[in-house]
């Protein structure tokens, strides 16, 4: 041995718990995984959003999920397996209640991502990719999440939390402890991970149209170029073929 061997992030990647038999899956959850298949031109490409259904009811990808989707399908477990262990966005283990994840990636870490996330396993006692005892929350760092412009950024079910300091995380954490009302700045009010689970897999809770649809800093070009009158140059026509036209 070198010493010097690949270290993953990801140690976990190539397991679902099949110890954990449980599951909440039931008749409704099988017509519902049936009809996100019937979506689809080609069945298979429904998988993703049925692994997303399938979180929304197991809170992770159970054994019995991917036995349903496989036979939904048409396609063996091995499959759905292989999928489900390839994307990070699908649990292995029970997520919380409210799934916390931190951007560590190029901007944040710059921002102080590294310590965000240190100062949410310091107040939850958990490090990333658990689970606290009590279900209340599961943390995870997450890759760019295509937010540099407001860095740091955390996400709580999916929902953007930008420009996040160490007194931020502390109130954030203690407002979702207590059960009080949370609210993104670029989007819904929370509700739960499952509940968010439920929208990927295509079933809309009403919520899209809450929030800015962008915010100040995305925009702020925009606005500086609307200011002074900044215009793009108009497209030349296309030239005329050789010989003129036809």
């Amino acid at each position: 041995m070198s010493g010097h061997e690949f270290q993953s992030w990801f140690p976990e990647s190539g397991s679902i718990d099949y110890e954990d038999v449980s599951t909440n899956i039931t008749e409704d959850t099988l017509d519902e995984l049936r009809s996100i298949a019937g979506r689809y031109p080609q069945a298979r490409s429904a998988l993703l959003p049925m692994l997303h259904l399938v979180q929304s009811v197991d809170g992770r990808v159970s054994p019995a999920g991917v036995q349903a989707c496989a036979e939904v399908l048409g396609i063996t477990t091995a499959q759905v397996s292989g999928v489900a262990t390839f994307y990070t966005m699908y649990r292995r283990r029970p997520a919380g209640k409210h799934h916390v994840g931190v951007c560590t990636t190029a901007l944040c870490a710059v921002m102080g991502g590294d310590q965000l996330l240190d100062r949410v396993c310091d107040r939850l006692g958990i490090h990333e990719g658990e689970t606290t005892a009590d279900g209340t929350f599961s943390l995870e760092r997450l890759e760019c999440n295509a937010a540099c412009d407001f860095a740091p950024v955390m996400m709580v079910n999916w929902e953007f939390f930008d420009n996040m300091t160490p007194e931020k995380v502390d109130e954030l954490l203690d407002s979702l402890a207590a059960g009080e009302t949370v609210r993104s700045p670029r989007g819904a009010t929370l509700t739960s991970w499952k509940e968010a689970e439920r929208v990927l897999a295509g079933f809309p809770d009403g919520r899209a149209d809450e929030g800015p649809t962008a915010g100040e800093a995305s925009t702020l070009g925009l606005r500086v170029a609307r200011e002074r009158g900044w215009r793009a140059p108009d497209v030349p026509p296309p030239a005329e073929p050789e010989g003129g036209a036809e």
